[in-house]
């Protein structure tokens, strides 16, 4: 049955554009009412742009990585001061695939091979040490220090040897690592460096955006990051012959760089003799690689353009939050029984959470405070794994401690993190301030 009224395609869709607007619109926000309505550590902040790109990429029907993906990917690397990026589809699958990269046979002597090790934290998010794991070399572990929760790098020189070959670090919770020592550690014994940014977009460190560092970034865009496309992530470097691995294990270990739905980009198809395949055989089924399919999708990318427009505000709403945070705990004494966070040196972060460690000597732990606050409906969230060689998965692991992990055992026991995600308005952040001030009160006695 026809539409009453229909006009041209183009006339409907854009009335089906505009409709998601103004559903959104119309949905609005309900009011918050302090004690009931729960405040998340983290969250997505999502408008009419966002679902009327979505509903466009949607009636492309296109289903795979289409124009909005170009699009993103040629938009995003410029906020790095970085040349190229690949979409893939989360955080997670950036990391495997940035690592995975530098593992390629085509890279000759300079490949990292199996069993060589790779520095790096137990002190935060699984899936930063995974890709070392799961490509069969060895994480080599180095404390953190309990104020930026960063990698010490005054211990990193002493974790080198002679299979040392890379260093993946996360920049955690949005605060950069000492970038400084880092890649000085890096180009002194010629180490590949990959930069975990996915807690850290827009993050600096003297005036430079972490990610442009190392030989390879990542970002995640999970609806708990700075920007989001539900689920998403993407890899970033100046380095066009590292992206041109990491786009060959993205999309199924192929040779052939073809976007989906395109053949014979490069003008000779059916002019290649590769491996012990006759010559001829048609390129874009030549395989180089032992890869995956990790593209990510049209829909998630055209709501990625959306919040890459906005990203500058969340970034600034996240400082804002962290500052008043700190100055509103600092003036109702709340330093007194909390580390409280600080940026490392040269850095301006990008705070991800607002960590706090329990000092020493006090009444209550880490789990008695978590409680009260969850049950005054003040979300918290522990760093990540604490220390990932606690945890179940890395029974059997082969890898390497360098020293004592005594703050990250420190942080795995008592700390914990609390939002400063643009949803967090000044309400929220006075009532969180209460919370806490009554909670002190209460468990402290």
């Amino acid at each position: 049955m026809a539409w009453e009224g229909a006009g041209s395609a183009a006339e409907i869709r854009e009335e089906i554009l505009k409709l998601g607007q103004r559903y959104l619109d119309a949905k609005g926000v309900a009011p918050f009412v302090p004690g009931e309505t729960y405040i998340p550590c983290a969250g997505k902040v999502i408008e009419g742009e966002e679902l009327r790109l979505l509903l466009d990429a949607s009636l492309d029907l296109w289903l795979t990585a289409g124009r909005y993906a170009e699009q993103f990917e040629r938009e995003l690397p410029k906020r790095f001061g970085l040349a190229e990026s690949r979409l893939t589809v989360s955080g997670s699958a950036a990391n495997l695939l940035a690592f995975t990269a530098l593992t390629s046979w085509k890279l000759r002597n300079k490949a990292i091979a199996p069993g060589s090790e790779v520095l790096t934290v137990a002190a935060g998010f699984p899936t930063t040490v995974a890709p070392i794991v799961q490509n069969n070399c060895v994480p080599v572990f180095v404390d953190v220090d309990l104020e930026t929760f960063n990698v010490d790098a005054s211990r990193l020189e002493a974790a080198v040897t002679d299979k040392t070959r890379a260093v993946m670090i996360a920049h955690t919770l949005g605060n950069p690592f000492d970038l400084g020592a880092v890649t000085e550690l890096c180009k002194k014994h010629n180490l590949y460096l990959v930069e975990d940014c996915c807690d850290a977009f827009g993050a600096t460190y003297d005036g430079k955006p972490v990610g442009s560092f190392g030989d390879l970034a990542t970002l995640s865009f999970y609806p708990a990051h700075h920007i989001t496309m539900g689920e998403g992530g993407a890899i970033m470097s100046n380095r066009a012959s590292l992206m041109k691995l990491v786009e060959s294990y993205r999309d199924w270990g192929r040779d052939c760089w073809c976007a989906p739905g395109m053949a014979d980009t490069c003008g000779k198809r059916f002019q290649h003799k590769l491996g012990d395949l006759p010559y001829g055989y048609d390129h874009k089924f030549t395989f180089s690689h032992l890869g995956y399919n990790m593209k990510a999708t049209d829909m998630q990318a055209a709501v990625g353009i959306a919040q890459l427009d906005k990203v500058d505000f969340f970034i600034q709403r996240r400082r804002e939050n962290f500052a008043r945070l700190t100055e509103d705990f600092i003036r109702e004494g709340l330093d007194e029984y909390f580390i409280l966070p600080k940026a490392t040196p040269r850095s301006e972060p990008s705070w991800f959470g607002y960590l706090l460690t329990l000092k020493d000597g006090l009444k209550f732990t880490r789990r008695d405070a978590v409680d009260y606050l969850d049950q005054h409906k003040v979300g918290t969230r522990q760093l990540f794994a604490g220390n990932l060689i606690r945890q179940p998965a890395f029974k059997g692991v082969n890898y390497r401690v360098v020293g004592d992990l005594t703050n990250t055992d420190k942080i795995m026991n008592d700390s914990f993190w609390i939002g400063v995600w643009p949803g967090i308005d000044d309400e929220r952040r006075a009532y969180m301030v209460q919370t806490f001030k009554t909670m002190i009160a209460e468990l402290n006695r």
